[in-house]
């Protein structure tokens, strides 16, 4: 019997591939940081007044705003125009965390705090990534679990909205890094394992898993360790 070499290299040119898509994806995230970074600091010095005025109206405009962004990218995920529309809305995303950085600055603990959840953020994307790419262990079946974490977050934070109770806050923001924790774990997975092939795409969803990690840590530091006085 002779080998079927057509079935062995199959695998070797998906692995080959998942690889390639993963690098581009890693330098595509670290290119996203400086958009980010950049939004934040035009955040911090904006008036965001606005969302006292309209503290419903505000969040949904803006969730509005980075759901058609987030289309536009996935619309043009094959085209040149992919990558400034993904670097324009990790602009926006660091410009809308103006407001939890301008409360976290105004406590005396506030700038240790925000690099804490810096910290906490990257070596537990670093430690799960790490643990999605050596294992290459098949993560999809939290795909559901994850889902359903997410409709219900999503829900649970428009429906505080109107309500604003603050032990409701922390509740989602505690759910948030379990389910954000387990979608690192989930898409890296996914991109190893060579089911997401588009880098744009890829460092879109890593990116989503990565901010919504540090704004649930970083509510949940502010809220415990917040020096108010």
């Amino acid at each position: 019997m002779q080998p079927n070499f057509q079935a062995i290299a199959q695998p070797a040119q998906v692995s080959l591939a998942a690889n390639r898509v993963l690098r581009n994806t890693y330098a595509m995230l670290g290119l996203t940081m400086i958009p980010t970074v950049i939004g934040a600091a035009v955040g911090v010095s904006t008036n965001f007044s606005f969302l006292a005025q309209y503290p419903i109206m505000g969040p949904l405009l803006m969730l509005a705003a980075m759901m058609g962004l987030m289309f536009a990218v996935g619309a043009t995920r094959n085209s040149v125009w992919s990558i400034p529309l993904l670097l324009l809305f990790t602009f926006v995303m660091g410009w809308w965390l103006g407001p939890m950085l301008q409360y976290a600055l105004r406590l005396s603990n506030g700038a240790q705090l925000v690099g804490l959840a810096a910290g906490g953020t990257g070596l537990t994307f670093l430690t799960l990534a790490g643990i999605a790419t050596v294992t290459r262990k098949d993560f999809s079946f939290l795909g559901k679990f994850l889902m359903v974490g997410l409709v219900l977050l999503v829900v649970a934070s428009i429906a505080n909205l109107f309500f604003a109770v603050p032990a409701v806050s922390l509740t989602i923001s505690a759910v948030a890094v379990l389910v954000f924790s387990g979608y690192i774990l989930y898409d890296v997975s996914d991109i190893v394992r060579g089911g997401e092939t588009n880098y744009v795409m890829a460092t879109l969803r890593i990116y989503l898993d990565i901010y919504n990690l540090f704004v649930a840590l970083l509510n949940l530091l502010l809220a415990f360790a917040g020096n108010r006085e």
